[in-house]
């Protein structure tokens, strides 16, 4: 970061604690504040004249305290006050944070947090009834060991070689595996490593949350045209196959018709409702097990229409179900 870009982000916070330093330290002296903000005697000085002139900060020099003041007791910045609108745009972020609790990532997103509160006011009046009765729920998510989160990150950074245990989904132990990472991905809260696996010969996607025991090696040469050779569908799954995509059609009862209306599933999806109130939903994408495993949380709401390999993997899951009930 160059000298001017960090000098734009420092400067309001250390104008907002020299202005805060004069009202309640009582007459800090040039090396007071220098001690506090830890800059030059310049620094200061010049801060103040900006204080002075682009802020209309009463500030004074009191030869006798050799220290600052305000000549004019009522000046101060006046308490924030949030509407009920602000106050729903910040509540709004919170869950969008909650997404990183489970990452090294949630000590930064804090650390951001308390800067940005040092620059408001001591008091925070809000005008709005609901600040306390709005709570959002968030989908649970697995721990990402700190480690392993550093470790994928830097590797993803600096092009290098990786190797590391890993549990499959269905696996009780762990496995080796060595993966040239590409991109990193965040779906639904859940953290993903694309990259070369030379076991597989292939571009393959790996879960953060099932490595352990990373190993960072030397440096391999980048892929600039990788994504030439990745098939994925973010709206559905990121894990890499070269199926063609197929066209996915479903038809939903009317009993959740507006539901399925209200959102949107898939990014070139088309849907619309029919006389009987039955909805029809059409999309194209080549994660067929992963649109399976969205298609069974509508249980009996839904039909698969196409494409036939969908309709039998549906069926069959379904009539899985029906014998582990049946079996009971």
């Amino acid at each position: 970061m160059s000298a001017r870009i960090k000098e734009n982000h420092t400067k309001p916070l250390r104008l907002f604690k020299i202005e805060q330093a004069i009202q309640n330290l009582g007459y800090p002296s040039v090396e007071r504040l220098m001690k506090e903000l830890e800059v030059s005697r310049r620094t200061i000085l010049r801060d103040i004249d900006e204080l002075k002139i682009y802020y209309n900060a009463p500030i004074e020099y009191d030869r006798m305290r050799k220290g600052y003041y305000y000549s004019d007791n009522t000046y101060f910045v006046k308490n924030m006050m949030l509407t009920e609108s602000e106050v729903f745009a910040v509540t709004g972020i919170l869950p969008l944070m909650e997404r990183y609790n489970n990452t090294p990532l949630k000590k930064t997103i804090e650390k951001v947090y308390n800067t940005l509160s040092q620059m408001l006011p001591n008091q925070v009046e809000v005008q709005s009834s609901f600040a306390n009765d709005v709570e959002f729920i968030a989908d649970p998510i697995p721990v990402i060991p700190e480690e392993v989160f550093n470790d994928v990150f830097k590797a993803t950074k600096l092009h290098k070689i990786m190797k590391f245990d890993y549990r499959k989904i269905s696996a009780t132990e762990y496995t080796p595996h060595e993966l040239h990472p590409y991109k990193i991905y965040n779906q639904k809260g859940d953290w993903y490593i694309l990259g070369y696996s030379p076991k597989h010969e292939d571009f393959a996607t790996f879960t953060l949350a099932r490595m352990k025991n990373i190993e960072l090696g030397d440096e391999f040469k980048y892929d600039k045209s990788y994504q030439q050779k990745v098939h994925i569908d973010p709206n559905f799954g990121i894990w890499n196959n070269e199926t063609k995509p197929q066209k996915i059609e479903l038809l939903f009862d009317k009993s959740i018709n507006t539901y399925v209306l209200e959102r949107t599933w898939h990014k070139n999806q088309q849907c619309s409702q029919n006389e009987d109130g039955t909805v029809y939903l059409s999309f194209e994408t080549n994660q067929i097990q992963e649109t399976l495993y969205w298609l069974l949380r509508f249980g009996a709401s839904v039909t698969v229409v196409n494409p036939p390999e969908l309709k039998k993997m549906y069926a069959d899951e379904v009539k899985k179900m029906a014998e582990r009930v049946k079996n009971k």
